[in-house]
């Protein structure tokens, strides 16, 4: 029950933040990021066919910052009251780290939240008989052979096709 709420919140806010291109990817921009994924890179800006919103990134994260901290400060209140001014300094300086570093870990979190959905969308499109959870890494493994051979991109469609069939 939790997970479904979870997933449908993510879609929501993955949604709101990104505006995604309908045209589909290439099979060759297909294969460079399921490599990066797959490598663990950064995929952030050669991910063709989205756009970040950032006005909205920030607005979707203050207001799950404040769902977070309001709520705590209700429950801390009159001890924070009653504390002296220099921990209250103190602890200003340290929400506003927690705030920006926790910014970094949500963009990079949403980032990685629409990489799994257009790699997993375009797989159907490229890759239909192959599952993704299956063969992504068997593919990257085929497409970094590929690049060591110096294979074509005109016959780099059909040089991963026979190794994935043959395996």
């Amino acid at each position: 029950m939790l997970k479904k709420i979870y997933q449908k919140i993510q879609k929501k806010i993955v949604d709101y933040v990104f505006e995604v291109s309908n045209r589909p990817m290439s099979f060759m921009e297909l294969l460079k990021i399921n490599k990066l994924y797959d490598d663990k890179m950064k995929v952030e800006g050669n991910l063709p066919g989205f756009r970040l919103v950032l006005w909205r990134v920030y607005l979707v994260f203050i207001i799950l910052w404040h769902l977070i901290i309001i709520p705590v400060l209700i429950i801390f209140h009159t001890l924070l009251a009653k504390l002296d001014c220099h921990f209250s300094i103190l602890a200003a300086i340290v929400f506003t780290l927690l705030f920006f570093g926790t910014f970094t870990i949500f963009k990079e979190w949403l980032y990685e939240q629409i990489t799994m959905r257009l790699l997993k969308k375009e797989w159907k499109h490229h890759f239909e008989f192959f599952d993704y959870e299956k063969y992504h890494r068997i593919v990257t493994h085929i497409y970094s052979e590929a690049l060591e051979k110096g294979i074509p991109k005109s016959e780099l469609r059909l040089f991963i096709f026979n190794n994935l069939s043959s395996k």
